[in-house]
């Protein structure tokens, strides 16, 4: 991919060119990444909710033409000047609202809404120089929410874009980067609902599904599905909703329905789907003097949300989030590596025996020990972690038995054990020649470097003597 650093990428695109008609399969002109930019090659995309919801522009600010799309995985192609947490070959998760890691909100630890890159969906263009990076026959065609994925190549600014493990499956994790995320996040980071409690759910499209296994993992007790299509309860079913109302099964309000079924009202809702009158009822179907409700979907831009202040006054809480209050950058590789860790377990049977983490990633350091076996299974901790890393896991984790090492040098005592070591490879136990991978006289020692940073060998012997 470095070939085309710097270059314009000409590339497919699906562009809209006016609302609600079929999108438009083009040849497209992607400009090089500016300061603080990056162009991703996106392999694997997903079509939101929100993108038909803009597509269709019933309800917010008309902006053609355009190219859609936020919910996807890629590969960094080039960086812009400024770039120096990520490079070519990185996997990544574009995101549509950034975290610039300076500003209040992203030193907060309750906020994730950047002050300079959260969602603008008003915006078309770069927020460096206000011009897109898209064009076709030399007429720009606008960005939207900062990642426009329906194109084979985008461009985001740095902030905006998630580095992950790179093992994990672009086609499975790409839908983590807006909806699953969105959703699981609200009720976990959000609503916060106790082991016991009952817990609605406004709205069973993939955010409010995200959002009722957030709540079956916190251990709700009831999971209340609340939707006009009843078809989706048997597939709710299986993301822990335990009940369906089907507001227009009832001649009453749907909030005094879930109250009556509920002894006074929900612990928390979890309202998934931009209808105002459906926030409203979110709302007042918690209970009062605890109840709390988490607003999730995106409302028509004229909407007006109406309640009696004695539902605030009677000790009730009402929230708003954006991605789940998760700081993309920050948090997203760990939302990725929790996903991971469930493969592992699948993968083995409740999880590994053994597990050696060689990366220094913290997150990687985490999913090792995660990733073994209740009871008997033990982690070793061998890559070197960043000098401002804390290692986090629940308690739970060591009382069910698992065991936590480090290592250094791999615990050999150097001077005692490494001639023996050495014994074992000339004895042919040990293969030391397929670690070997480049060799370079040592006038070229910088190409040692750049097979290193590239990822492209695993040892290099640099040979002294020319």
């Amino acid at each position: 991919m470095s070939s085309t650093a710097g270059k314009v990428i000409s590339c497919r695109a699906a562009v809209a060119w006016e609302a609600g008609k079929p999108l438009s399969i083009e040849e497209v002109e992607v400009a090089p990444p500016q300061a603080m930019e990056v162009r991703l090659k996106i392999l694997y995309t997903s079509l939101c909710h929100t993108d038909v919801y803009f597509w269709e522009a019933k309800g917010q600010n008309p902006l053609f033409p355009r190219i859609y799309g936020h919910e996807a995985g890629g590969i960094v192609e080039s960086v812009g000047e400024g770039v120096t947490d990520l490079k070519p070959g990185d996997h990544v998760l574009p995101v549509f609202t950034g975290e610039c890691k300076e500003c209040a909100h992203c030193k907060s630890e309750e906020s994730n809404m950047c002050n300079l890159l959260r969602i603008n969906t008003d915006r078309g263009a770069m927020i460096g120089d206000g011009k897109s990076r898209f064009s076709k026959n030399g007429k720009p065609i606008y960005h939207f929410v900062g990642t426009s994925t329906f194109s084979e190549y985008t461009v985001c600014h740095v902030g905006s874009v998630a580095k992950i493990n790179p093992l994990a499956p672009l086609d499975k994790v790409c839908i983590l980067s807006c909806g699953i995320s969105t959703g699981f996040g609200a009720t976990v980071n959000v609503a916060k609902p106790t082991k016991g409690s009952t817990v609605a759910v406004f709205g069973l499209g993939a955010v409010g599904l995200a959002a009722a296994e957030g709540a079956r993992v916190s251990g709700a007790s009831r999971i209340i599905g609340v939707d006009l299509n009843s078809s989706r309860f048997h597939e709710a079913k299986k993301f822990g909703v335990t009940e369906f109302v089907n507001p227009k099964d009832y001649e009453k309000p749907v909030q005094q329905v879930l109250a009556e079924m509920t002894d006074g009202g929900v612990d928390r809702s979890i309202e998934c789907t931009g209808n105002i009158d459906a926030m409203i009822s979110a709302f007042e179907c918690v209970h009062d003097g605890w109840g709390v409700a988490v607003l999730v979907g995106v409302p028509h831009k004229d909407a007006v949300f109406k309640t009696h202040p004695m539902n605030v006054l009677n000790e009730r809480t009402l929230k708003g989030t954006f991605f789940g209050n998760y700081k993309p950058r920050s948090d997203l590789p760990s939302v990725v590596e929790k996903y991971m860790n469930k493969v592992l377990s699948e993968m083995t049977d409740g999880g590994v025996d053994r597990s050696i983490e060689c990366t220094g990633n913290i997150d990687a350091m985490i999913s090792a020990f995660e990733c073994v076996h209740d009871g008997w299974g033990v982690a070793v901790l061998v890559g070197v972690p960043h000098k401002d890393a804390v290692f986090k896991t629940h308690p739970m984790n060591v009382l069910n038995e698992r065991t936590l090492k480090g290592t250094f040098f791999g615990n050999y005592k150097p001077r005692s054990d490494l001639p023996f070591v050495v014994e074992k490879y000339m004895n042919k136990e040990l293969e030391l020649e397929k670690f070997i991978t480049h060799q370079v006289p040592f006038s070229e020692i910088n190409k040692a470097f750049d097979y290193m940073l590239k990822g492209e060998g695993i040892r290099c012997i640099i040979k002294m003597e020319e």
